[in-house]
């Protein structure tokens, strides 16, 4: 038996390829049909609101298409490869456990023997600074990881060792898109090379998408991928967003996409949104604490005198066996 969701036919594509960019998609079974519904195995408890079950599905039986069975390293550690890896554009970076860190080449080259259009593999050495940036060494391949990525019909020029970008969010930018109304004034205050405001920009009819960020080198890129995608409607600004904000319109909407510590300038939001705007904050945090956060965090904006309700919570990934990513919708009061 496979833990899997139960899609309509219809949804079967777009849920499969958001599965796999967060890396849910449990690639150790078939994907099943059932009457008019597609039955996809998954790593996780539900997604998108269809609840997990069990159903019988058939083993992949991937064979030398699994890099695991191919890599060269002993059997006795191959059970701590990893299961899941961003690709960005035409490399993949993964994180390995310091035991298989001695065998990484091995890792890397089998990697790119089983996964097409895949141009070079980098090591993950985690986000590091104040910039979000990752620490990344080359294990097999060629070139920079300097890419471009292709997202929801948009082009995005990015290299994730010099400016933040999260490949694992694409659902949740084209779910913001999706909510824009024509006319919208949208604010991201933490925008890397601005993905939230390429996918929006693209696919709604905001009036303006200020995209600010605090990396000199996030300039170059987010201007790069107006370019890319003909967008005339974006201002991309190099600065700390809680002084910038200050001078620009009040905001329909405001992206906080800053999970460490997106909290602290909660307050720096809610003095820049309309009454009748939306902030959508990203926190990491221990599960076990999002109920006692929620109210810790209007207790706070209280005593500013700042006014809030959160109207919605979505877990956007695990982060660790305790804590997750959540995005909080919030409206002022």
């Amino acid at each position: 038996m496979a833990k899997c969701i139960r899609v309509p036919k219809s949804e079967g594509e777009p849920i499969r390829r958001a599965l796999m960019e967060e890396g849910l998609l449990d690639m150790d079974y078939r994907i099943g049909s059932e009457g008019d519904s597609i039955l996809m195995p998954v790593l996780c408890d539900g997604y998108r609101g269809y609840a997990a079950e069990e159903a019988e599905l058939r083993p992949s039986n991937r064979g030398e298409t699994d890099y695991k069975d191919i890599a060269d390293v002993p059997d006795g550690l191959k059970e701590y490869l990893p299961k899941s890896f961003d690709v960005i554009g035409d490399i993949a970076i993964l994180k390995l456990e310091d035991c298989l860190v001695p065998y990484r080449a091995a890792i890397g080259e089998a990697l790119m023997k089983v996964t097409p259009n895949i141009r070079a593999v980098f090591l993950d050495g985690g986000v590091k600074g104040d910039f979000r940036v990752r620490e990344l060494e080359k294990i097999a391949g060629s070139g920079t990881s300097e890419v471009i990525h292709r997202e929801y019909g948009t082009r995005m020029m990015t290299d994730p060792s010099k400016v933040y970008f999260n490949p694992r969010l694409a659902t949740e930018r084209a779910r913001v898109a999706s909510m824009v109304e024509d006319g919208e004034v949208v604010i991201d205050m933490f925008a890397g090379v601005a993905p939230f405001g390429t996918v929006i920009c693209r696919h709604a009819r905001p009036s303006m998408v200020y995209s600010i960020d605090l990396n000199p080198e996030c300039e170059r890129f987010m201007k790069e991928n107006m370019r890319l995608n003909r967008i005339r409607n974006m201002e991309c600004i190099i600065g700390d967003s809680t002084e910038v904000v200050r001078e620009l319109p009040k905001a329909d909407r405001i992206i906080m996409n800053l999970p460490q510590m997106a909290d602290r300038f909660l307050d720096s939001a809610l003095r820049s949104v309309k009454p009748s705007g939306i902030i959508h904050m990203h926190k990491i945090m221990e599960r076990s604490e999002l109920e006692p956060f929620q109210k810790e965090m209007t207790k706070r904006m209280a005593d500013e005198g700042l006014g809030m309700r959160v109207v919605r919570v979505s877990e956007l990934k695990t982060y660790s066996p305790t804590m997750s990513v959540y995005v909080f919708d919030i409206c002022p009061e």
